[in-house]
């Protein structure tokens, strides 16, 4: 079995996921502040990335409350912060999908809701009336057929939450393509918030940098596109079962594989 501590050792930059690899959105996972205290002592940049569809300072205020250290990472970036950045520039009402938290958190920080036969959506996931993405397709049918942009501000399409799986906005997202719509994804696989995680690390060199995440398709494929090493967190959401034997065929991937594949970071 592969050291996690000796894969690691080459690397001065550690991308690192955090909903299924630091916790479960209840509590912290057991030895995952150890692990970035270990990596801190060592010098290595520890970057979050996550596909959280709020601002960084958010997810930065739960991670404080779930009792992770500042000092065990240097910076945090989310899905939520490309979306937020988009939508505000240029300043324009868009409408919204998903909990009254999260409208109130984008309200804050500077995006204009508004509800009357928008021209675009920002959707965060799923409100607190609508439990299951089926319950959506009539408003999705409705938006796709005034040709209505949907801002996709979190790319997963499902979490664990305290040991139970939870649909996210990805979820909606594939269903609105399916029906023709247009969709803008922000996070995970997507190369913008990687190349942005690289800038707050002081833009290391490719070779330099490991990615760690439990998403296939978020996690493992965004790092996969971008030309960086991985390593696969398999008790996330793929709830312990490996990668497929076939992901790098079905993505065009060559030989790419993640270095090693661990249970969790403790």
């Amino acid at each position: 079995m592969p050291d996690l501590t000796a894969l690691a050792a080459p690397y001065s930059t550690i991308i690192c996921d955090i909903w299924g690899v630091i916790h479960d959105g209840g509590e912290l996972f057991p030895g995952a502040a150890d692990r970035f205290a270990e990596w801190k002592r060592e010098g290595k940049r520890i970057i979050l990335v996550t596909n959280a569809p709020r601002p960084a300072s958010s997810v930065q205020v739960g991670l404080d409350a779930l009792g992770l250290a500042r000092s065990s990472y240097d910076a945090i970036t989310s899905s939520g912060e490309a979306g937020i950045a988009a939508l505000i520039d240029p300043p324009r009402g868009v409408g919204f999908l998903g909990t009254r938290a999260d409208r109130a958190d984008l309200i804050a920080h500077g995006v204009i809701i508004a509800d009357d036969d928008p021209t675009e959506i920002a959707c965060t996931g799923l409100d607190e009336q609508r439990h299951m993405p089926t319950d959506y397709s009539a408003t999705l049918e409705a938006w796709a057929a005034r040709d209505v942009l949907f801002h996709c501000l979190n790319p997963d399409r499902e979490v664990i939450h305290c040991g139970q799986r939870e649909p996210c906005a990805g979820a909606l997202a594939d269903m609105y393509e399916a029906l023709g719509g247009r969709v803008a994804w922000y996070g995970k696989p997507h190369a913008a918030i990687y190349r942005h995680a690289l800038g707050l690390a002081g833009d290391p060199p490719l070779g330099e940098v490991l990615a760690i995440g439990d998403g296939p398709i978020t996690d493992m494929l965004g790092a996969a596109r971008f030309g960086i090493d991985a390593i696969f967190i398999s008790h996330g959401i793929n709830a312990g079962a490996p990668l497929p034997a076939d992901f790098a065929a079905l993505h065009d991937l060559g030989d790419w594989r993640p270095l090693a594949t661990f249970a969790g970071l403790g």
